[in-house]
């Protein structure tokens, strides 16, 4: 087979619920579902050509040959792709992360969803947002919601085969238009301490926090799901904060300790605080990395921007606005 190269470019998602251990880790199936929302600003752009003349699959991050770790997690999702559309053709593929890889941003979220679609598209495959958000989910976890844009639910599902463990939206219009995040960056976009994928598993077998953790996040979801159905940006915002904060929590508990925290976020969260005490739309949440992210609205976001960016220690400040949903690109896009 020596088809057409696909493009495609998705959006990084941030999740408001969080998203942290998993149930089954050869499938990639979380313990517990999430519910995000997918960032404009944080992009990831995808080439993929099946090749027979390779003699094994090739790829380029950012202009640079991938590092072999990267290579071989890129290669075991390309086998899925190739036992899917059954064939055994090797793959060159060209990624572009339009903001610091691998630093807490969620930038496998999308890179495995701009990788899922032009994969797949690649291969002569034609999927449905449904299973296109399972194949992506197999990359990584948080790459089924980058499938789709705005709000957007991730169900972890029962089944051990993972046919019920996908993402979908969350339709509310209104509040998508108005909402925005802001991204303040910590340390340069370095490259994080803790692999997320470790340290799930890490905190999920020595945290004695972690039950604790699982045990709220159904309830944090309903909660979540109903805020935004209200248009209810304030609730909305208590519980992403509530539940970062319970994430992190668990994380830091685990023996040894998980702790992507550096001093500047700490005087980023304090910044929050003060923002809200102030009157102003803003709420933290933070990943796997020591960035933190202030949910906001429209009204808001340009104030608490400048706040972010003249805290001590945050090094860039990016507002985004919630994204779309992954898609195929002309092959000439950049």
């Amino acid at each position: 087979m020596s088809g057409d190269a696909a493009t495609a470019r998705a959006c990084a998602n941030i999740a408001l619920v969080k998203y942290w251990g998993k149930r089954d880790a050869a499938r990639n199936l979380p313990a517990a579902g999430s519910l995000s929302l997918t960032l404009d600003a944080l992009t990831t752009v995808t080439t993929v050509r099946f090749d027979p003349a390779l003699p094994a699959d090739r790829m380029r991050l950012g202009g640079e040959v991938a590092a072999p770790e990267v290579l071989a997690r890129t290669r075991a999702f390309l086998d899925r792709v190739r036992a899917l559309a059954g064939i055994t053709t090797p793959a060159s593929v060209e990624s572009h992360n339009h903001f610091p890889t691998a630093s807490g941003l969620a930038s496998s979220a999308s890179g495995f969803a701009a990788l899922a679609l032009a994969a797949s598209r690649a291969a002569g495959l034609d999927l449905d947002d449904a299973a296109l958000s399972r194949l992506a989910r197999e990359g990584s976890g948080s790459a089924a919601r980058s499938i789709h844009g705005g709000f957007v639910r991730m169900d972890a599902g029962v089944r051990d085969d993972g046919l019920d463990a996908y993402a979908h939206p969350v339709a509310a219009p209104a509040l998508a238009a108005r909402v925005r995040m802001i991204v303040a960056e910590v340390g340069g976009g370095a490259p994080k301490t803790h692999g997320s994928r470790d340290a799930m598993e890490h905190c999920a077998r020595t945290s004695p926090l972690y039950d604790g953790w699982l045990a709220v996040v159904p309830r944090d979801l309903a909660a979540a799901e109903a805020a935004i159905a209200a248009g209810d940006l304030e609730a909305l915002g208590e519980l992403t904060e509530g539940s970062a904060l319970a994430m992190h929590a668990a994380a830091i508990a685990s023996r040894p300790t998980v702790l992507y925290w550096q001093p500047a976020t700490l005087a980023a969260l304090a910044q929050v605080r003060a923002l809200r005490a102030a009157g102003r739309a803003a709420w933290a949440t933070m990943d796997a990395g020591p960035h933190v992210k202030v949910l906001s609205d429209e009204r808001d976001a340009d104030a608490v921007a400048r706040a972010m960016a003249g805290t001590e220690g945050v090094t860039a400040v990016t507002i985004a606005r919630a994204g779309g949903p992954a898609e195929l690109l002309p092959r000439t896009a950049p």
